[in-house]
């Protein structure tokens, strides 16, 4: 890392804090934003978020992902802990604390919308933010996006009954124009822009496609930064007049990003995986596609619901976990065999 993405963490705390105060102080500036969205997907939040996937999707080498069948136990691990483990463990998770720990902190209608949004924020497994996460644990750029690629089809599919079987619900209404939108947007999009952009660049050498990627790497980082400080504006009343909900929601948040990593990354280890499949697959498990947990929450629960607050403070927590978990995930790196021993 540069020293910039060294200290990640301190401008991203000050990015949180200039999100609130700006929120705060700047209202109307924020509801504006908050109103320029087409199908539950906030179009700011979508450049910015675009902004740090492109120069990433530049990296990508296409060549290399037809290597990814001879290595399908890395998908394989990713597949078991998104859609075996984790959606479970959350709602188990969410009802330990909220119905058991915390239940007499937390009125009963209230407590089970926290579950609720913590139980979509389980069964929505990153797609954006992974590959910051893969990026900064120097992962496979093509087997994560292979990774991801398929998680958005499996959600496609799987996300309503998942979702549905785990709040108890007979039905539920996804808003499945938020679903293909945000993959496009997130996904689709900035691929087609690093594909042609990889392509212009190599005319020219590796030697220019290296001086791109170099000068383009604080874009991504400036693009999380924007996104953060956005979200938290967003949300600031909200996070200001519940700041003992926003702890208790975050303990069991806590424990569960922790778990999942752990599981999936010791899981690699066991496997013998090498150390750039099995960093972003611990992480893929660890994040949340929170964009779409938020707007699912709002959409089935209202704007000022527990359920809509607690898919918030995913965000809040997932930021600082991920870039520790990243941190822990570099200083092992000697735990794993190299890409070309494996």
């Amino acid at each position: 890392m540069g020293n910039f993405e060294r200290y990640l963490s301190l401008w991203v705390a000050l990015a949180i804090i200039l999100g609130i105060t700006s929120g705060t102080l700047l209202p109307g500036l924020f509801e504006f934003v908050a109103s320029l969205t087409y199908a539950h997907v906030n179009l700011v939040v979508a450049v910015f978020i675009w902004a740090m996937i492109y120069p990433m999707m530049v990296q990508v080498d296409f060549t290399a992902i037809k290597n990814v069948g001879r290595k399908p136990q890395g998908l394989a691990l990713t597949l078991v802990v998104n859609w075996l483990i984790k959606p479970f463990t959350m709602a188990a998770l969410g009802w330990l604390f909220f119905k058991v720990l915390f239940a007499d902190l937390v009125d009963p209608t209230t407590a089970t919308e926290y579950i609720a949004g913590m139980i979509l924020l389980g069964v929505a497994p990153c797609t954006a933010m992974v590959f910051v996460w893969s990026q900064l644990t120097r992962g496979d750029s093509g087997y994560t996006l292979v990774q991801v690629s398929v998680n958005d089809i499996i959600m496609i599919f799987a996300f309503a009954p998942i979702a549905a079987f785990l709040l108890g619900l007979s039905s539920i209404t996804v808003p499945w124009e938020t679903l293909v939108l945000s993959v496009l947007l997130y996904v689709v999009a900035p691929l087609i822009a690093g594909i042609l952009t990889r392509k212009w660049l190599l005319r020219d050498g590796q030697q220019r496609l290296d001086h791109w990627l170099q000068r383009s790497k604080p874009t991504t980082i400036m693009g999380l930064l924007a996104t953060v400080v956005l979200l938290f504006g967003l949300q600031a009343d909200r996070i200001l007049d519940n700041p003992y909900a926003i702890g208790l929601i975050a303990v069991p948040l806590l424990i569960q990003s922790y778990g999942i990593f752990f599981i999936a990354y010791f899981a690699a280890r066991k496997m013998k995986l090498p150390h750039n499949v099995a960093a972003p697959a611990g992480l893929i498990g660890t994040s949340n596609f929170f964009e779409l947990a938020v707007a699912v929450a709002i959409s089935l629960f209202g704007l000022t619901s527990g359920a809509a607050l607690a898919t918030v403070v995913g965000v809040l927590v997932e930021v600082p976990v991920m870039l520790s978990l990243v941190a822990f995930a570099n200083r092992t790196r000697h735990w794993f065999p190299s890409a070309s021993a494996a």
